[in-house]
């Protein structure tokens, strides 16, 4: 497990904006009901001001088993373009509309393309490593929280308007 001492700082109010799409340079792991939903070291960050980043799975390393198109409505990034949602199965496990990707994303997140982001608190664990990553607070976006991040984070309430 990383800690504070090992790992260097991120801020993320160093983060740019626009985003900066990176590579995720720790295993990713995707745990619910029981199944391994998604295993990766393939996986891309998204690192925008006042945010956690989110991490984007490329839909090889996720088991295509564990995910159905959702009913759930589309929704639009200014940056990245419109996001369709997936359900996401596990066990005997649920979760409506707690994965989305960008199918035609803008020429400047053609990297996300089909890449898979979950929302870590409605899964059972999301790891990078060894490391169990904390769900950014909020319903709408779906940033990982290490012990490396540092915020204030946006989501939580009171923070919309940031």
């Amino acid at each position: 497990m990383r800690t504070m001492a090992s790992a260097p700082t991120e801020n993320v109010w160093d983060y740019p904006r626009p985003p900066a799409l990176v590579p995720c340079t720790r295993r990713v792991r995707i745990e619910l009901g029981g199944v391994l939903v998604a295993d990766s070291t393939r996986a891309l960050r998204v690192l925008e001001t006042s945010h956690p980043p989110s991490i984007y799975i490329p839909p090889a390393d996720v088991d295509p088993a564990c995910i159905t198109p959702s009913r759930a409505r589309s929704t639009f990034c200014e940056w990245k373009g419109s996001a369709t949602y997936y359900d996401v199965h596990g066990g005997d496990r649920r979760e409506e509309a707690a994965a989305w990707a960008y199918p035609r994303p803008t020429a400047g997140f053609a990297g996300l393309r089909d890449h898979l982001a979950f929302y870590p608190g409605r899964m059972d664990r999301c790891l990078l490593d060894e490391e169990v990553v904390r769900s950014q607070e909020g319903d709408f976006y779906g940033g990982w929280i290490t012990d490396e991040i540092v915020g204030p984070f946006k989501g939580g309430p009171g923070t919309w308007g940031w």
